[in-house]
Formats: structure tokens, C-alpha cells, sequence
């Protein structure tokens, strides 16, 4: 039974869009980590890509481009944008993260701090 208070906090609570996951490949080397994402319909003017803290949000609208005379009669892609979200290691120097996106893939480039870079050390003979 519901009561008038179950029915205000139900009306009172936030509704997010849903959204996309975007499927995405991920790759180390030495300097740094590389994520690559499939972003089909996302264009760069509206691609935000976030850093707070140690996590990293990836979020654009998603624009099909049907045309607006037609109404869908059946559609299997309902949800308005794509959103993903990563926890980063304390090794990646956010500041300098670089970003490209062609053809709906986005790659975004996350370089490792100097110290946390592998290095070799030379053993001296005396």
C-alpha cells in the first residue's frame, strides 16, 4: 500500500537518462596507458571527457541522425548519450592526458609520471 509520503519521495527522487556503455580497449606500455572507445554518432564540440580526483568520466549526447519525418517503429538503441567511468592509478599524470577522436573512436593517451616509469639502473665496476 502506498502512502502519500512513498508517493512524494518517489516523485521527489532524481530520474538520470540511461546511457551507452561504450565498449573499450585498453593497452600499457612502458610510458603509459592508451584507452581506445567506440563512440559511434558522438561528435568532438560535445565529447566531455572529466577528471576529479582518480576517476575519469567519459560522456557525450548521442546523435543518431534519423531523419525527423520518420518515426521508428521498432529501435534497439533508445538511450541519449554514452557514459563510462574509470578508476585511474595514482601512476598517471592526468594533466597531461591527450585526446583524439576520428570516425566515432575515441583514443585517449594517459602517460605515467616520470618517477613511476620503469627504468635501468647501471652497475658500476670499480
Amino acid at each position: 500500500m502506498n502512502t502519500k509520503q512513498d508517493v512524494a519521495q518517489r516523485d521527489n527522487r532524481t530520474i538520470e537518462t540511461p546511457a551507452l556503455i561504450p565498449p573499450i580497449d585498453v593497452s600499457e606500455d612502458d610510458a603509459g596507458i592508451t584507452v581506445v572507445a567506440d563512440l559511434p554518432g558522438a561528435s568532438r564540440d560535445t565529447l566531455q571527457i572529466d577528471v576529479n580526483g582518480d576517476t575519469l568520466t567519459l560522456e557525450a549526447p548521442l546523435e543518431l541522425g534519423a531523419p525527423a519525418e520518420l518515426q521508428a517503429v521498432y529501435a534497439e538503441v533508445r538511450a541519449g548519450r554514452y557514459r563510462r567511468s574509470f578508476t585511474l592509478s595514482r601512476e598517471l599524470d592526468t594533466s597531461r592526458i591527450e585526446a583524439t577522436l576520428r570516425d566515432g573512436v575515441l583514443t585517449l593517451r594517459l602517460p605515467k609520471l616520470e618517477q613511476a616509469r620503469p627504468r635501468r639502473i647501471e652497475v658500476q665496476a670499480n
